[in-house]
């Protein structure tokens, strides 16, 4: 199956109800182990990097990876870069493969980041790739390090948003947030269901960590179809280290290894039954 466009998949996911998971990974073993859930359950895919984290993962080096790894799955494998913040890394990783990208322009005032939301759909649409905006503000940071409070989306400039810029995909702000909840969100979803009348690109959910999988299906059910995980992943992957070495399962560098390709699959596989993208490929 060769490399897909986001927009591919999202546009059959709009039109059979369901959301395609779109799963940050940091390194080889969090790729294979979010692929192994994905070929498992014949679902399609996202896998993503936000530009926050490449201090920690160069994107010259897990860029290559990450293209080669969705040439090489047979399922639908799409390839995003996520909450990018400059020119110069979005188009880096449109340079190495990557199919779609997003401008995270929801701390600038509404012009200008519609104005260069526009400017990098019209960048990526030169590659063949698909663009993500936002409007609105998500709570919390990509990487934690900042607790920014949430504005939630206004349904009208969303619209005006949407026309302005002709984003293949639209995150919305809707009560979520980044990183782990203190308490499960209560999420506007009276914004959601205005919002997804007046716009016609697919919504988007960041911040789906500790999201309660009843909300996550209303939230499909009223125009989500593309949702990010991060935060659990990295978690789980942690969790899923910490318990190979208590229970002295990790003799080696390869057992070491498996226990975070583990983490990262059996994250991908929980949720990708929750967004009902199971045999969806």
């Amino acid at each position: 199956m060769p490399l897909v466009k986001m927009s591919d998949l999202l546009a059959k996911a709009k039109t059979d109800g369901y959301a395609v998971g779109s799963f940050s990974v940091a390194n080889m073993e969090m790729v294979l182990g979010v692929l192994k859930a994905v070929e498992e359950t014949k679902s399609p895919a996202i896998i993503q990097i936000a530009e926050v984290r490449l201090n920690h993962s160069p994107l010259e080096l897990i860029g290559p990876l990450m293209v080669a790894a969705a040439k090489n799955s047979s399922m639908p494998v799409a390839v995003h870069f996520d909450h990018g913040k400059t020119e110069e890394k979005i188009r880096q990783a449109l340079e190495i493969g990557f199919t779609s990208v997003m401008f995270d322009g929801s701390h600038l005032p509404f012009e200008e980041n519609a104005a260069k939301t526009a400017e990098i759909k019209r960048i990526a649409a030169e590659y063949g790739a698909d663009c993500e905006g936002e409007i609105g503000c998500v709570g919390g940071s990509e990487d934690g390090s900042e607790d920014i409070a949430i504005n939630c989306t206004s349904p009208a400039q969303a619209a005006e948003f949407y026309a302005k810029t002709g984003v293949d995909a639209l995150a919305v702000a809707i009560g979520n947030a980044h990183g782990n909840y203190k308490q499960a969100p209560k999420l506007r979803f009276d914004i959601l269901e205005q919002t997804a009348k007046c716009v016609d690109a697919p919504l988007v959910l960041h911040g789906g960590t500790g999201i309660l999988p009843d909300d996550f299906r209303k939230c499909i059910s009223l125009g989500i179809h593309k949702i990010n995980i991060a935060t659990a992943t990295f978690d789980r992957v942690e969790q899923s280290v910490r318990a190979a070495y208590e229970s002295e399962k990790i003799k080696g560098y390869y057992d070491l290894h498996t226990a975070e390709i583990e983490g990262a699959y059996k994250n991908a596989l929980e949720h990708i039954e929750i967004f009902g993208c199971a045999n969806k490929a």
